[in-house]
């Protein structure tokens, strides 16, 4: 019997990656939906409320995922960006510009869910301690990506442009978990780490499950987002004409 052989390199083609994400999409985006449904349910309906922080403590469900993946999506879109500039790929330019915009907006997200919390336990919205005011340059750093792509007319001139800008500015990102370790800071250290949680079991659980529904989100909207990219700078190719006739 035949052992059927998948050739995944096809796949760096935008034409072949098109199709395939438009298969994957759907799947990680109903995923997210579920697992965000069940994460709410469990961070405001089922975890118990904290002993010091009362109910507030509930917007860490929101604003610790958010801040996890806004350091994440910037050292992979800095990964497919140094990729496309050593190897001259076109695909990885174009899967850079697709994450940045759920980047910034997982940075946003979480400067506001922190100025919420903040407020009621420091008694303030926003003080320059060192792990928010690098937050905040993460969220420029993504800002200006984006405003780099979008002032240069040709995109591959784009991308070599915006992957010296990602791979230069990915240094922020240790600068802003190593922070509370670093510094004399305000921001409280993790909650979880590998030796453990002191966290709740049920706080923890919601907890995960939110951090895999922001994964999937981004997953989902990185493929949709691609895909638009694609048409875009494979408008006059063939292929394109006859995928959106």
């Amino acid at each position: 019997m035949k052992t059927r052989v998948i050739h995944w390199f096809k796949f760096s083609s935008p034409q072949n990656f098109y199709f395939l994400a438009g298969k994957m999409w759907p799947w990680f985006a109903a995923l997210a939906t579920i697992l965000a449904l069940v994460g709410l349910w469990i961070s405001f309906f089922v975890a118990p409320v904290d002993a010091q922080q009362g109910q507030g403590y509930r917007i860490i469900f929101v604003h610790v995922p958010a801040s996890q993946m806004s350091m994440f999506i910037y050292l992979v879109m800095a990964g497919w960006a140094g990729f496309g500039l050593a190897f001259n790929t076109r695909l990885s330019g174009m899967m850079a510009s697709a994450l940045a915009p759920t980047g910034a907006l997982f940075a946003f997200l979480s400067l506001v869910t922190g100025a919420l919390w903040g407020k009621p336990m420091w008694g303030a919205w926003w003080v320059w301690d060192a792990r928010l005011t690098s937050e905040l340059i993460l969220l420029f750093l993504y800002l200006g990506f984006l405003a780099l792509q979008a002032s240069i007319d040709d995109p591959r001139r784009a991308d070599k442009a915006c992957a010296i800008l990602a791979l230069v500015g990915a240094v922020n990102v240790p600068i802003i978990y190593f922070s509370v370790k670093w510094w004399n800071t305000l921001h409280q250290g993790a909650s979880v780490s590998l030796k453990g949680s002191s966290m709740a079991s049920t706080m923890l659980t919601g907890m995960l499950i939110m951090v895999l529904a922001f994964w999937m989100y981004t997953i989902a909207i990185a493929l949709v987002r691609v895909r638009t990219i694609i048409l875009d700078r494979e408008r006059h190719t063939e292929w394109v004409k006859h995928a959106v006739a």
